[in-house]
């Protein structure tokens, strides 16, 4: 038998959410040409280079740091407008949006499915009372959020996913989730089989992001420079 030890689901988690945070060489060309824009913070905006903020230091400045809410469903679009890990608005992407209920009432409202991984592999230790999807099936706007243990993904279909190449939308109703893969492709999950991918696919979709990103931030240099 081997002596060397097997990940435990934790370390690989822990492993994963290393390799996402901690960037790409293959970027580091792109991003250099970017230097003195500084950065996007989450509901703070662009920051400039060297600039400080409260909570700075891994891992608490991902710990969420709203107050405990018992009753987070309750004016949760209000609460939670913004993705903490990429800072996009959830109104915006009501559509593919996830929230975290931890077991000490802290809560995590997300964009995706994607960030939704990023906050479990960071909050290890916490303990989950729910976590809820939007429903893509439901008409109108904004999407209702439904318990993701009663809800169908669907997986790698046409539809366009959020922060990812592969995208994982959830229905409240199987049977809606089965007429819009008839429609368009993919294959039917459980959130444990979604959240896997999403896991898988977490080096790619990193990559992609922090290509887009850093072609932002040349570009807002670049206007920069003809403004003065």
């Amino acid at each position: 038998m081997s002596n060397k030890k097997k990940l435990s689901r934790r370390d690989a988690l822990r492993v994963m959410a290393i390799t996402g945070a901690a960037g790409f060489a293959g970027l580091h060309a792109v991003q250099a040409n970017a230097k003195g824009v500084g950065a996007m913070m989450p509901g703070k905006g662009w920051l400039k280079q060297g600039a400080r903020c409260e909570g700075d230091g891994t891992p608490l400045q991902f710990i969420p740091k709203t107050a405990p809410d018992p009753d987070p469903l309750k004016d949760e679009l209000k609460k939670y407008p913004k993705c903490p890990y990429c800072g996009m608005g959830r109104t915006m992407w009501n559509h593919s949006r996830h929230l975290i209920h931890y077991d000490d009432d802290l809560v995590d409202g997300t964009c995706s499915i994607h960030c939704l991984s990023i906050s479990l592999a960071l909050n290890l230790d916490r303990g989950t009372k729910a976590i809820y999807a939007a429903d893509f099936g439901a008409e109108g706007k904004p999407k209702p959020l439904v318990n993701v243990d009663k809800a169908t993904y669907l997986i790698g279909s046409k539809l366009k996913g959020t922060m990812t190449k592969k995208s994982k939308m959830a229905f409240a109703s199987a049977e809606k989730a089965k007429a819009v893969q008839a429609k368009e492709g993919g294959k039917q999950g459980k959130f444990d089989d979604a959240l896997r991918e999403s896991y898988l696919s977490m080096a790619n979709d990193t990559m992609m992001i922090r290509k887009r990103r850093a072609e932002k931030r040349k570009k807002m240099m670049m206007m920069k420079k003809k403004m003065k």
